[in-house]
Formats: C-alpha cells, structure tokens, sequence
C-alpha cells in the first residue's frame, strides 16, 4: 500500500470515529444538544406527513421552506427503526446518518482518489472542528447545509453554474450559503452564468411553493426573525449578560421563539438596531470587495476571506446568537486552505478555538449560564470577542488581497 493511500484511509477513519463519537456525544452530555432534533424537527415532520399543517405552506415558519426536505427525509429513514428505538430515538439516529451521509458526500469531493496537501488539510480541520463542537455540529439544521456549501465551494471554478445553484438550494434550506454565494458572485469569474442559476433555483422553489398554496407565508422565515429579542448567546448580548449577575438584567424563555433572551434596559433597541447594522457591515465588505475584484484580485486570494467575512459578519451582528451558527465558519475555512493553505493557518485555528469554546458554553456549560454564573460568561464573551477579531482577520485579508490587474483564475 502506498504512502497516499494510507494517509486518505487515516482521513476516512477518522471522518467515521469524529462523527461516530459526536453522534453518541449527543445522548450523553446535558443540555440536550439533541433537543431540536426530537422536540421540533420531527414533531414538524410528523404533522407534515400526516396530512397537518405544513410549515412554511400552511403556516409561517421560521426556515426557508426547502429546510422541511431533509426533515421528511429523515423521518422516512426512521420509520424501519420505530419499533426498536420508538419514534424518537429512531429519528435522531436517522438525523446522524442522514447528516454522515452529506457529509461523506462532501468529504469525497474534496479528497477524491489522491487529494493534495491542501486538501488533506482541510479534512483534517473538518474533522478536528466537528469534534471541538460538538453535538450541536450534528443534531442542527446547519449541519445539513454545510456539506452543501462545501461541495458547490469546489466547484466554484470547474462548475460554477451547478455550484451557484447548490448555494442557492442552501440558502433556501437554512440562509448563510447564500452569503457565499455573494462572494462567490463578486469574486470570482463566471458571474453571469451563477447569477442565472442561482435565479432560476429561485424561481423553481417559488412557483413550486405558490402551486402548494404558500403564498401568505412564503417569506415568512423572514418575518419571524424580526421578532426576535436579543438572545443571550449574540455578540451584542455580551454587555447584558455581564448585568445578570449583578440582578440588573435578566434571562427569560421566549416561548414563541423557542430561545433564551436578555430582558435588560436597552437591549430591545439593540436588538432592533441590529438588522440595520447588519445590512451596512456586508454591503460595506462587499463594496470592498467589488472594489478588489474589479482591479484584477485573484479569485484565490479574495474568494475564501471574503466568504469568510461575510458569514461572520452574519453572526457578529446577529440578534440570534446559536452555538450552531459556528457551524458556518467551517466551510469558508476548508475552502480557504484549499485555495491557500499557508494564508489559511490563522483564521483555520481561530475556528477551532470558537469550536471548543462554543461547546463549553453549550451545551457543557450552559445550565450555569442561564443560572448567570461568572465562569460561563467569561467563556462566552471569550467566544465573542473571538469572533470579532475573526471579522477583522476576514476583512483584512480582503484589503491585503492582490488588486494589481493579474490573472483572475485560481
């Protein structure tokens, strides 16, 4: 056997036992990182199958509707487990096989028959992510688009239409891939052709989503998000938290929302300030972007740090603050390395440390967090703050892009 082969054997063994071990994580730690899965996904699923009410169609939802797809999927997969496992414990082990199954998809297309260096240290990372994360990476819809994002990041070059359209998909199931997709659209060539594609995705998903009668809630998703208080886990909510121990601020459960917030003087007008803050920071990146990319920035240079930096600012600015939105970083960095592995050192270490850090909040710390104990806020506004300098690094490696009118291609 040769050296290349048994490196890409080493990878496989190691993507099995990383989710393998993740997988049974999830019975076993507190907080019950499996909880969306069991307690919503396939309550969702089971009404929808059932002749109910179908979310996104029938009444609004606060996913895109194409997120429903894998959840029926997954519980067509359960239903030869029910009678061993019961309706429950059968759906979450579908969930991880269906997740394991995307992203063995997605780990195929980047290490291929004899993947290069680079690529092999991106499956490290993803795997080395996966681990530090959690649970969480596995038993969330994020983790359905991360594979998603991660193959159409590949292709971006060789099959730009089908990958503008597989972004498109994602951003339909939950919205962040769409945020790639700006990137990839501003940086790299071919932007007519993903541009199209991407358009007519759209198009297929609406007038499918009209003929099933979802035309009073078929922007919903984003209706429900405005609703939203400041969740406890948000970037903006690290000052509020520090008034909690104090008794100045307090955590509450929306049960509308399903979600921790901070009930705080002042932390509803950030909230609400939050969107427009939102809007600015990416509009303001891709301007600068556009800019590089209009004076010549090589795709390898701009594309990954500013898929980065747009999916971070996403998080950075959001109300919504879920440990799983770390689940974003990973593809933009496997993509980085695999562009530009020496460039992508920083950030790649910098998302294994918002990893580690995201599951000692949730869900091993989180029961002392919502009691506002000290410990878990300093580890949470550690993350945060990570995060911030994450943007920083993003953006500046967008400026320190190659703008000298040479070659465009990878």
């Amino acid at each position: 056997m040769t050296r290349g082969a048994e490196r890409l054997i080493a990878l496989w063994v190691v993507f099995v036992a990383v989710r393998a071990l993740t997988a049974w994580l999830g019975w076993i730690y507190p907080s019950q990182p499996m909880g969306d899965v069991v307690l919503v996904y396939e309550p969702w699923a089971t009404t929808a199958a059932s002749g109910g009410p179908i979310v996104g169609v029938t009444e609004t939802w606060v996913y895109p509707q194409l997120a429903l797809a894998p959840l029926l999927l997954a519980k067509a997969m359960s239903l030869p487990l029910v009678g061993l496992l019961g309706a429950s414990g059968a759906y979450l082990v579908a969930w991880a096989v269906l997740v394991t199954a995307l992203d063995a998809l997605a780990f195929a297309v980047l290490l291929g028959r004899s993947p290069s260096a680079a690529r092999r240290t991106a499956a490290w990372f993803w795997s080395a992510a996966l681990l530090l994360l959690g649970p969480i990476a596995l038993y969330r819809l994020d983790a359905v688009t991360l594979p998603i994002v991660v193959i159409a990041g590949l292709w971006l070059v060789s099959r730009p239409a089908l990958a503008a359209a597989l972004l498109a998909v994602g951003a339909w199931i939950k919205i962040w891939p769409g945020a790639v997709l700006l990137a990839a659209i501003v940086a790299a060539r071919h932007r007519l052709r993903m541009i199209i594609a991407a358009v007519a995705v759209t198009a297929a998903v609406i007038v499918a989503l009209l003929l099933l009668g979802a035309r009073d809630h078929l922007f919903g998703f984003l209706t429900q998000q405005g609703g939203r208080g400041l969740q406890i886990e948000a970037v903006a909510a690290t000052p509020f938290l520090w008034a909690v121990p104090g008794g100045s601020a307090r955590i509450v459960y929306s049960f509308d929302i399903l979600t921790f917030q901070v009930a705080a003087p002042g932390a509803d007008l950030v909230g609400t300030a939050l969107s427009a803050v939102m809007l600015v920071v990416v509009v303001g990146i891709l301007a600068l972007a556009g800019r590089k990319a209009t004076r010549g920035a090589p795709v390898a240079r701009l594309l990954p740090p500013l898929a980065l930096a747009l999916v971070t600012a996403l998080i950075v600015t959001n109300k919504v603050g879920s440990p799983q939105f770390q689940v974003w970083l990973i593809a933009p960095v496997i993509l980085w390395i695999v562009f530009d592995r020496v460039r992508a050192a920083v950030p790649a270490v910098v998302v294994l440390v918002l990893c580690g850090l995201t599951c000692l909040v949730y869900p091993l710390g989180y029961d002392a967090l919502l009691r506002g104990e000290v410990l878990p806020i300093v580890i949470l506004s550690a993350r945060n703050l990570l995060l911030v300098v994450l943007l920083v690094i993003g953006i500046r490696a967008v400026l320190r892009a190659p703008a000298d009118g040479r070659g465009r291609s990878l």
